[in-house]
This record gives C-alpha cells, sequence and structure tokens, in this order.
C-alpha cells in the first residue's frame, strides 16, 4: 500500500521523492516507505557538527553516528544518498542565536529556529534542485488537503506530536512537503522498521535539543557567552533586593528551582528576567498569571484572520492547549495561563489544524488586564 503522502499523480513519469534522513527511525522508515512506492529517491543527510567531535554523541541528531546510520539504510533499500555541510549555517542560525536569546532573558525554541532554517529553507532548496517533486521527512505531523489547499494537522498520535515545533512552515513549503508519519503511532513506526530490517529499528530518540545532550543549556550558553554568566540582584514585586542570583542564564519564567530565599511565607517563581538591569524578579505563583500575549513574526496558515473566533492556543512545547483569541498580534486567553515565557512561541490551533502562531514578547499580566 502506497502512503497517500506519496501520491503523486499527473506528472507523466516516475515521482522523484527526496527524503531529509537523520539517521533516526523516523526518517529511514520514511525513505523505506517512499521506496515501496516506486519512486526514484534520494536521501539526504545534513551534518550540523564537527564530524570528529560528533561521532560519539549520545542522543544526538545529524552528527557522526547519525550520518553513518543513514548511510546504512540508504544503502539497504538501494537508494542514492548525500551527506551535506551545513555545520556554519547551523552554528549561526541555531546555536549562536541560542546563546543570545538567554543572554537577552529570553527562552528560546531552536527547534523552531531550525526547521524555518536549514532543514525547511536551506534542505527544501537542495531538493528542488536535485529535482524532487516533494521532500519527505519523519516529523509527527499531518498534511491534509482542504479546500483551499494543503492544511497543517497535529498527528494522530499525541504523544508524539511535533506541530508546535512546526509552526512557522509557510503555505508554500506545505504544498512541497510530505509527512507519511503523522497518521501513524510510534510503536508501529518501530515496528515497520523491524520488518524491513533497518538497522535502527531500535535506536533510541534524539533529545529535543540536540546540540545539548548532556541537557546543561546553561552550562553550554556560559562557556559561549562567558561575560554574560554573572551574579546580580534578585528583587521582590516591588523592587526591594531580597537575594542574589548566579547569573540570568541560568533561570527562565516561571522557574522555582534554584530561589533559595529564606523567610518567605510561600513559594517563589521567577516572574521576570530584567537582563538590562541582570536581576530576576520574583513572586508568588498567582503574579505568573498571564491574561495576553504579544506575538511578533506571525506566520498564518488558516485563512483569514477572524479577531474574536474561538480557537485554542499552546504556549510551550508540553503544555495542553487552551481556549483563546487571536487579533493579529496579540492572544486573548479565556483563563489565566502560567508560565508564558518571551522567546517561547504561541501557537493556535482550530481542533486539529494549526492556523498559525508566532514569538511571544511580552505578556500582560492577568489582574493588570482586569483591572
Amino acid at each position: 500500500m502506497i502512503s497517500p503522502d506519496f501520491q503523486l499523480d499527473g506528472l507523466g513519469r516516475r515521482p522523484r521523492i527526496v527524503v531529509a534522513m537523520s539517521g533516526g527511525v523516523d526518517s529511514s522508515v520514511v525513505a523505506a516507505l517512499a521506496a515501496q512506492s516506486g519512486a526514484e529517491v534520494i536521501g539526504i543527510t545534513l551534518q550540523l557538527y564537527d564530524h570528529g567531535a560528533a561521532v560519539g554523541r549520545a542522543g544526538s541528531c545529524c552528527a557522526g553516528r547519525d550520518i553513518r546510520d543513514a548511510r546504512a539504510v540508504a544503502d539497504r533499500l538501494g537508494i542514492a544518498h548525500y551527506v551535506i555541510d551545513k555545520e556554519s549555517s547551523f552554528r549561526e542560525t541555531v546555536i549562536d542565536r541560542f546563546a543570545d536569546e538567554y543572554v537577552a532573558g529570553r527562552t528560546p525554541i531552536p527547534c523552531v529556529r531550525c526547521n524555518m532554517g536549514v532543514k525547511f529553507t536551506d534542505l527544501l532548496g537542495l531538493s528542488r534542485e536535485l529535482g524532487g517533486d516533494c521532500l519527505a521527512t519523519g516529523h509527527y505531523v499531518r498534511r491534509v488537503m482542504g479546500e483551499d489547499g494543503a492544511e497543517l494537522h497535529r498527528a494522530i498520535d499525541p504523544a508524539r506530536d511535533q506541530s508546535y515545533f512546526l509552526f512557522a512552515t509557510t503555505r508554500a513549503q506545505l504544498d512541497y512537503l510530505r509527512f507519511p508519519l503523522g497518521g501513524l503511532p510510534k510503536a508501529e513506526v518501530r515496528a515497520l522498521a523491524a520488518d524491513l530490517g533497518l538497522g535502527v529499528a531500535a535506536k533510541p530518540d534524539s533529545q529535543d535539543i540536540c546540540f545539548v545532550p548532556d541537557g546543561d543549556y546553561a552550562g553550554l550558553v556560559a562557556r559561549m557567552r562567558p561575560e554574560a554568566d554573572v551574579p546580580g540582584d534578585i528583587v521582590d514585586l516591588q523592587g526591594r533586593v531580597i537575594g542574589r542570583h548566579r547569573g540570568i542564564l541560568r533561570y527562565t519564567v516561571g522557574q522555582r528551582r534554584g530561589i533559595e530565599i529564606g523567610g518567605s511565607p510561600e513559594p517563589l517563581y521567577v516572574i521576570r528576567v530584567d537582563a538590562e538591569a541582570h536581576r530576576l524578579v520574583v513572586g508568588p505563583r498567582a503574579a505568573l498569571a498571564v491574561g495576553s500575549a504579544a506575538l511578533s513574526e506571525v506566520n498564518w496558515l488558516g485563512g483569514a484572520i477572524r479577531p474574536g473566533a474561538p480557537l485554542t492556543a499552546k504556549v510551550r512545547s508540553l503544555a495542553k492547549p487552551v481556549p483563546a483569541t487571536f487579533d493579529g498580534t496579540r492572544v486573548f486567553f479565556a483563563s489565566p495561563e502560567y508560565g508564558v515565557a518571551p522567546g517561547q512561541a504561541a501557537v493556535l490551533y482550530d481542533g486539529d489544524r494549526v492556523l498559525g502562531g508566532g514569538w511571544i514578547e511580552s505578556a500582560a499580566p492577568a489582574l493588570a488586564e482586569a483591572a
């Protein structure tokens, strides 16, 4: 059975499918499904790290071992495979920006920037240069044809859904992209890999932030921007100094861990990161309540924006979508939302359909809006 994503009718010739192969089980199964469709298949792997330093890195993506795994899968499937060096571009557009965002007191999402840049811009351009009729990836989202063209929808498996990270996908990109795994649970994908004899069938999933395999984001940023890793004041909501922090790189909005203030009658959370003054503003959890958030770089896939129309908004990758409305630049939450951090994304949905989203620039406290 041919995946609906690979039914490329009306070409009058054998289709050519380019597959983004990261070396993991998901993209390997996509390559196998594409080959089963009878199309000519070309695999492309991006090298995003120095080969020598990345060979043994566990839990990464597009590193040395992953390149070898992708090549082995391509050889087994009998398809062409190319490795493209994008290390410099990845460092400039993703890693450097990640560090600069933390220095600015924001909480970045490098996976979205990677998809916006080297994966869905550079890779898509390479795919077209190779004469590909589409570019297929192993992302867990669905491309659904609607009345006005291709739509982006959540994956069937909610535990694997990656739509939050793909909100910036443009209409033109969506026309060309294919996501054949969006309708499958992860267990079935691994079973397919095993049935096909792919050596990556049991390979662990890569981490969300591939270039920080040990999870020490602050440590990475401190090494890259040591001049910004200095202690500063912790102040309460009235601006009174109540303690010291170890460097704003180590804190984000909503964080409680690491704020050691004696004598407080209730737990304290980071309410705001003031990068200019190099201080943290802390307060009780109630002070985290947000009524609305202003967005920048809004990407809209849902047709005409109807201010006040009910939809749902997701403000963190692991958060549940909550009822909201949108006026084109600001999202308004039906009930106070917590932990809304500048630098994160607000992604907007109509049911399972991704309407669009943007980067959170600022948030208005719920109490202030009520007043």
